[in-house]
C-alpha cells in the first residue's frame, strides 16, 4: 500500500510540475529551501523506517513544520538582508546526508547478509553433492567386488 501511495505522489508531483508555469525568481529561493526540508523529512522518514521507530504523526508534523519553517527563516534573511537560508540549506543538507548514510548502510549490510547466506548455502550443497557422489561410488565398488 506505501508503495502504491508513493509511486501515485511521483506522477501527481510530475503531473503538477508539468501543469504549472514556471515558478518566478523571488519565490525560487523559498520553493528551493523548502525542496530541501522536504527532502529531509523524507529521508529522515526512511531512516527511522529502518530503524523500527518510524510514526506517522512525527512525520507528517516534522514535514510540514521544518518546510514552514525553513521558509519563515528564508524570508525573514530577506527583511533583514542576510542569508539565513544558507545556514538552514547547510543543516538540511547535513542531515540529508547523514539519513543517507543510515540507509546506504542498512541496505548494504541486507544485501552482504543474503549473499553470505547464498554462499553458504552454495557450500553446504557443495559438500552434500560431494558426500553422495562418494556414497554412491563406495556403493558401486561394493557392487563390484561382489
Amino acid at each position: 500500500m506505501t508503495t502504491i501511495i508513493m509511486i501515485l505522489g511521483i506522477i501527481l508531483g510530475v503531473v503538477v510540475g508539468i501543469a504549472l508555469p514556471t515558478i518566478p525568481y523571488t519565490a525560487s529561493k523559498f520553493l528551493a529551501i523548502a525542496i530541501v526540508a522536504a527532502l529531509d523529512s523524507v529521508l529522515g522518514g526512511a531512516a527511522s523506517r529502518i530503524n523500527k521507530k518510524f510514526n506517522a504523526g512525527v512525520f507528517v508534523s516534522g514535514f510540514f513544520i521544518n518546510a514552514i519553517l525553513a521558509i519563515l527563516l528564508t524570508y525573514l534573511g530577506e527583511r533583514l538582508n542576510v542569508d539565513i537560508y544558507l545556514a538552514t540549506i547547510i543543516v538540511f543538507v547535513g542531515r540529508i546526508f547523514n539519513n543517507l548514510g543510515i540507509i546506504r548502510r542498512h541496505y548494504i549490510t541486507f544485501i552482504s547478509d543474503k549473499m553470505s547466506k547464498q554462499k553458504k548455502k552454495t557450500k553446504e550443497d557443495t559438500e552434500e553433492n560431494k558426500e553422495k557422489e562418494k556414497e554412491k561410488e563406495d556403493n558401486e565398488e561394493d557392487e563390484v567386488k561382489e
